[in-house]
C-alpha cells in the first residue's frame, strides 16, 4: 500500500521510504503505510509562522469564525466517506458519528462563539480600563493577540477526526496556524479528513499542515511563541513536557493523559429508581461506545455497599445482550484500534484483576457477528468486581478498552474520597436525585476534576452524557489528566493567544484597542450620528443632547403611569429621612427615559432597533428641577457577517447641570449597513 502523504510547506510531501505498514482493525488488512521520512521539520514550523500565521493575521475574528462554518458544512457534505473510512479504525457508524459528527459540532460550535463573543477585530480586549491615576490621563487595559507561532497539536489514535477539530478549531479562530501529528494507528482518517480540508480550497495558505509519521526533531525547534497539545498516555506526556526545547523556551504544553474516571451512584438511587436505571445504562454505554477507547469513558463505578450486587447483576444483564463484530453490521461494539492495543488492554486486565474478580466478560474469547477473532482486535466487554476500595489497582491502573471496576462505599466522605483517587480525571459524574448528597460530592470532588455531570430523572433527556465533551465548556483536567484545558469556548481561544497589558492615555487605548475609551477624544459632526450607516460610523461619534429640566409633575406622572410608587419618588418626609437622598427623587429609569428622548432621532433611518442596554449604573440621584444632558459616544463597531446590519454598542453619560454623572450605561443598537457586504469597511 502506498505511504501516506505529509501536507506540509503548502504542498503534499510523499515520504522517501517505504514506512511502517497499518492495518485494518477489524480484518487485519494492510490499509496504508505511514512514514515522515524526508521532511524538514524545522522548515515547516518556519512555513507555519511566516506564511500561515501572516495569512491568518489578515482576517478579523469574525471573518475567521465564518469560514470555520463554510468549512463545517463543507465537511458534512462529505461525511458518508468518512464514515466508511472510520469503520476500519473497529468503530461502529454510531461510534464514528460521534467522533465524526462530533468533530465537524466543534467547528460549528466554535464559529458560533467567534462571531457572537469575539470582536470583529483582530484584537481581544480582556475586561475593563483599569484606573491608574487620579485624574484619568494614564490608564490600564488587557489585550490579547494571537501567539506568533505554530499550535502543534500531537494526537491519540482513539479520535482521529474529532480530536485534531477540537484543537484545530480554537487555534484559528485565535489566528494560529495548526500542525497536526496525528497518532500513526488510526492517521489514514486523519489524512482524509485533512485532504478534504485542504481540497475545499477555504483555509488560508500555510494556515493547517499534517505530519503523519513519526515527528523526529519536531519538538527541538520550537520557539517561545509556538504551542503544543498532546493527547496521549501520562508517561509520553511527561517525556514531551520535559524535552529541553519546551522548558527552555516555556513553550506552552497542554496535556491530555491517562484518567481514571468515575462515576458515583448516590444512596437514594436504589434498584428501581429511575436513577439507578440510569446509571447502569449510562455505564454500559460508557463501557462499549468506540470499544471503550474513550478518555473520558467510566473506568470506575463507585455504588454503595448494598447496592454492589445489583448494579453488577444489571450491568452484566446489559453487557450480555451488547453484540460485537464487524462495524458494518447491526452489533453494538466493534473492534480496538490495533491488535497491539488489544495486548495492552490485556496487560491492564490482568493487573487489576490482583484487586478483584472478573464479573462479566472473557479477554481471551467473545462472540463475533461477520469477523475472525484471529484477525481483528476483538474484546468482550468486562466488568471487573472490587469489593475493597482502599485496594491501588483500580485507582491508577487504566484499561484503555471495554473494562470498568465496580467498588463500594459506606459513606458520601469516602465516595469523595475514592473519586479523588484517580489523582486527577478528565471527567466524573454523580447519579443521584439528593440535591444535597450531590453538592457534597461536586464539592469535595471539584479539585481533581475538569468536568463533573450530576445525572437524574430530571436531565436525563436532555444530558449529553458523561464521557461527551462540549466545545463550550473545558475539556482538560488536572494531575494525572494532565492538566490541560483544550477548549472550553472562549477560554480555548484565550490559550492560544498573548495577554498582555497596555498602559497609557486613553487615546492611546482606543487606538491599540478599537474601543472607545473614556476620557478619549470624541468627534461632534454635523449629521446625527444615528443618520449614519454602519459603515460611515467611526469610533468616537458623538452626539450631545439637552439640557432636559426634571420636573416635579414629571416624577408623579412616571409614578402614576408605571406603577413604581417606592416612598422616595412619593414621600417626601420618608425620602428626607433615608441617608441617600435630600427629598424626593426622580426614577432612575425616568433619567434613562428622558436620556433617550434627548438622543434619540425619531425620523426612519439606518438605526434598525434598540435591543438593550448594558453596565446601568445611577451615580447621583436627580432631583426635581435639575438639568439633564446627555452624551452619546459610539464605543465599538461590529459588523455581522453575511448580514445587513451590524451592532453599535455606545456611551451614554446622563450629567447633572453641575457636570457630575447622573447615570451611566452602554446603549446597544442594531444599525443598517448601506451595503451588505461591507465587513471589510468598517474598522472595529
Amino acid at each position: 500500500m502506498a505511504a501516506l502523504r505529509s501536507y506540509v510547506n503548502g504542498e503534499w510531501h510523499v515520504p522517501t521510504e517505504s514506512g511502517v505498514p497499518l492495518h485494518d482493525a477489524v480484518t487485519g488488512d494492510e490499509v496504508a503505510a505511514v512514514s515522515s521520512a524526508g521532511i524538514d521539520m524545522a522548515s515547516v514550523l518556519d512555513y507555519g509562522r511566516a506564511v500561515g500565521g501572516p495569512a491568518l493575521g489578515e482576517l478579523t475574528f469574525h471573518q475567521r469564525a465564518a469560514l470555520l462554518k463554510t468549512l463545517a458544512s463543507y465537511l458534512r457534505e462529505h461525511r458518508e466517506e468518512l464514515y466508511a473510512l472510520s469503520a476500519r479504525t473497529g468503530s461502529t457508524l454510531g461510534d464514528s458519528k460521534f467522533d465524526i459528527d462530533g468533530g465537524i459540532g466543534v467547528l460549528f460550535a466554535y464559529s458560533s462563539k467567534g462571531r457572537r463573543e469575539m470582536p470583529a477585530g483582530h484584537v481581544y480586549v480582556d475586561g475593563g480600563t483599569e484606573a491608574l491615576s487620579r485624574e484619568g490621563t494614564f490608564l490600564g487595559q488587557h489585550i490579547c493577540t494571537p501567539m506568533q507561532g505554530v499550535a502543534v497539536q500531537i494526537n491519540a489514535f482513539n479520535f482521529p477526526v474529532w480530536g485534531p477539530l477540537e484543537k484545530f478549531a480554537p487555534a484559528f479562530i485565535a489566528g494560529m496556524p495548526t500542525l497536526i501529528k496525528p497518532a500513526s494507528q488510526t492517521a489514514y482518517l486523519t489524512h482524509r479528513l485533512v485532504e478534504l480540508m485542504v481540497g475545499s480550497g477555504l483555509l488560508p495558505e500555510g494556515s493547517l499542515q499534517l505530519v503523519c509519521g513519526s515527528s523526529g526533531d519536531l519538538l527541538d525547534h520550537l520557539t517561545d511563541q509556538d504551542v503544543v497539545a498532546f493527547t496521549g498516555s501520562a508517561s509520553t506526556g511527561q517525556r514531551l513536557r520535559a524535552h529541553p526545547a519546551v522548558v527552555a523556551n516555556s513553550v506552552r504544553f497542554g496535556v491530555e493523559a491517562d484518567s481514571l474516571n468515575c462515576s458515583i451512584l448516590g444512596p437514594d438511587a436504589v434498584k428501581g429508581t429511575d436513577e439507578f436505571d440510569l446509571f447502569v445504562k449510562q455505564l454500559v454505554t460508557e463501557m462499549t461506545v468506540k470499544a471503550g477507547q474513550k478518555c473520558t469513558a467510566i473506568r470506575r463505578a463507585i455504588v454503595p455497599k448494598s447496592s454492589m450486587d445489583d448494579v453488577i447483576e444489571a450491568a452484566s444483564a446489559r453487557l450480555s445482550k451488547v453484540t460485537v463484530g464487524h462495524p458494518n453490521s447491526d452489533v453494538r461494539m466493534g473492534a480496538l484500534a490495533s491488535l497491539e492495543q488489544r495486548e495492552e488492554v490485556r496487560r491492564s486486565l490482568k493487573a487489576l484483576l490482583e484487586a478483584g474478580t472478573l464479573a462479566y466478560g472473557d479477554p481471551e474469547q467473545v462472540e463475533l457477528v461477520d469477523a475472525e477473532a484471529e484477525k481483528g482486535a476483538f474484546v468482550s466487554p468486562m466488568l471487573v468486581r472490587c469489593d475493597d476500595p482502599e485496594q491501588p489497582q483500580p485507582h491508577e491502573v487504566e484499561a484503555f478498552g471495554p473494562v470498568s471496576t465496580v467498588m463500594p462505599y459506606e459513606t458520601a466522605e469516602q465516595a469523595v474520597d475514592l473519586a479523588r483517587r484517580g489523582l486527577g480525571s478528565l471527567a466524573g459524574s454523580v447519579v443521584t436525585d439528593d440535591t444535597d448528597f450531590a453538592r457534597t460530592v461536586v464539592l469535595g470532588a471539584a479539585s481533581r476534576h475538569g468536568r463533573l455531570l450530576v445525572l437524574n430523572r430530571h436531565d436525563a433527556k436532555e444530558s449529553t452524557g458523561h464521557g461527551s465533551p462540549m466545545p463550550q465548556l473545558v475539556h482538560g483536567g488536572p494531575g494525572r489528566a494532565g492538566g490541560g484545558e483544550e477548549m472550553g469556548g472562549v477560554r480555548g481561544i484565550l490559550h492560544h493567544m498573548q495577554r498582555t497589558a497596555v498602559q497609557g492615555t486613553p487615546d492611546v487605548l482606543t487606538a491599540v484597542t478599537g474601543q472607545w475609551v473614556t476620557g478619549a477624544a470624541r468627534t461632534e459632526t454635523d449629521e446625527h450620528p444615528f443618520r449614519k450607516h454602519l459603515e460611515e460610523l467611526r469610533v468616537g461619534d458623538t452626539v450631545v443632547a439637552g439640557p432636559r429640566t426634571v420636573t416635579a409633575e414629571d416624577v408623579e406622572h412616571f409614578a402614576e403611569f408605571t406603577g413604581d410608587t417606592f416612598y422616595a419618588h412619593t414621600d417626601e418626609e420618608a425620602a428626607r429621612a433615608n441617608p441617600f437622598f435630600e427629598g424626593l427623587v426622580a426614577h432612575g429609569y425616568l433619567v434613562v427615559s428622558l436620556a433617550a428622548g434627548l438622543f434619540v432621532e425619531p425620523a426612519p433611518g439606518p438605526v434598525l432597533a434598540n435591543y438593550g442596554l448594558e453596565n446601568l449604573r445611577f451615580l447621583t440621584p436627580t432631583y426635581p428641577g435639575d438639568e439633564l444632558t446627555v452624551t452619546l459616544t459610539a464605543k465599538r463597531l461590529t459588523p455581522r457577517h453575511g448580514a445587513d446590519y451590524g451592532e453599535v454598542r455606545w456611551d451614554a453619560d446622563v450629567t447633572n447641570a453641575a457636570g457630575d454623572s447622573v447615570a451611566k450605561y452602554d446603549v446597544l443598537t442594531l444599525v443598517a449597513k448601506r451595503e451588505t457586504e461591507s465587513d471589510e469597511a468598517v474598522q472595529a
